[in-house]
């Protein structure tokens, strides 16, 4: 893991297809809450009680409540969205491998990194990663479409 400053999250902005380099990367930092799985489950409809019910999730192989996979993803999400390339940038793609469970309480350091440029197609490539402490708990990989100064 990166040794990155255990506060404050990245500002939030654009950095256009002209300025993106390999190896640039940006992060930020979030406590996963009990409201933050409720919310979740709410917009997206999955109300599985292994991530709403501490009874049922006692039982199963995480034995206790998890958030759901995709919240953690969404994670990944907010950095693309609003620091690399940030805003203005399109997903064209994403792919997920979920390593680790993230619980109720836990701090969540979600990351991208640039391994690849397409200046000519405004496409960036991003490896992602999510961790709690010093397990991955997600790994994958974003296509990008990044805004240019050239179509402002």
């Amino acid at each position: 893991m990166l040794d990155l400053p255990q506060s404050d999250n990245l500002p939030r902005g654009t950095i256009c297809i002209e300025d993106i380099e390999i190896g640039m990367r940006r992060y930020l930092r979030k406590q996963v809450t009990d409201r933050d799985i409720a919310l979740f489950a709410e917009v997206s409809t999955d109300r599985n009680p292994v991530h709403l019910d501490d009874a049922y999730a006692r039982d199963t192989i995480f034995q206790g409540r998890i958030a759901h996979g995709m919240l953690t993803a969404g994670l990944i999400s907010a950095v693309i969205g609003e620091q690399l390339p940030g805003h203005g940038s399109v997903y064209l793609g994403q792919s997920l491998k979920f390593m680790a469970p993230v619980r109720p309480g836990d701090v969540v350091l979600a990351e991208v990194t640039v391994s690849a440029v397409d200046p000519g197609r405004r496409r960036v490539t991003l490896e992602c990663r999510c961790a709690v402490g010093d397990t991955t708990v997600l790994k994958g990989e974003a296509l990008v479409l990044a805004p240019s100064r050239k179509f402002d």
